[in-house]
């Protein structure tokens, strides 16, 4: 397991010895969960080294355009066109890189700049073993408004030249297989981990609980 979700597993599991604090214990299971969550990777969401894209139709969004494969320790591009004459006076880029560890680093809000009035670009650098990138927009508007595509989760993935996923290799290269680390420590094995470390909290709590309520 992680050291950063060990040490949180670790802090929880003293804060349910005592049941005299019920709500934070509670809160101390949400970080506990949350926490374990970050460590594992999404892929399992799709398939493995599938793009992936939503439908931008009823959006004010008339296209994008970006590169159909990840550069590992390049930089990846965004061009995306409004809808002409749209109230949109911004666009906020959010992505995700996951690498072949099998971490997915935090979402990142990139600003785009205008390039004419209607399409706007940014670029971001692609982590030097990113298995692939993540990505969703929030358009901002005139009114003040602003409106996410999609309305909820990541839109967009696109993978990289070599990626390991699923305790498989796959991509166009070849240049990252066999790289120190990768495959020790995959969601395969992380995810028992943090689902046994988050069963156990939650049974304790619920132990605490009736305790406290017998007295």
């Amino acid at each position: 397991m992680d050291k950063q979700v060990e040490s949180v597993v670790n802090r929880a599991a003293v804060g349910f010895i005592c049941p005299l604090n019920l709500a934070s214990n509670m809160r101390q299971l949400l970080v506990l969960l949350t926490v374990a969550m970050l460590a594992l990777s999404v892929s399992a969401a799709g398939e493995s080294g599938v793009n992936e894209s939503t439908s931008t139709e009823g959006t004010q969004i008339a296209y994008i355009n970006h590169a159909s494969l990840v550069q590992e320790g390049g930089v990846f591009d965004m061009y995306v066109t409004v809808n002409q004459g749209s109230n949109v006076t911004s666009i906020q880029w959010i992505t995700q890189i996951c690498i072949n560890s099998g971490v997915c680093y935090p979402p990142e809000i990139n600003d785009m700049a205008p390039v004419d009035n209607d399409t706007y670009t940014a670029t971001v650098d692609i982590d030097p073993t990113a298995s692939y990138i993540n990505w969703k927009y929030i358009l901002h508007s005139e009114d003040d408004s602003q409106a996410s595509v999609p309305e909820s989760g990541f839109g967009w993935k696109v993978w990289s030249e070599c990626w390991y996923d699923n305790e498989t290799w796959g991509g166009p290269s070849t240049d990252c297989q066999g790289i120190e680390g990768v495959g020790s420590l995959l969601p395969g094995f992380a995810a028992p981990a943090a689902a046994a470390a988050i069963g156990m909290a939650a049974l304790m709590a619920r132990r605490r609980t009736a305790d406290f309520v017998e007295v």
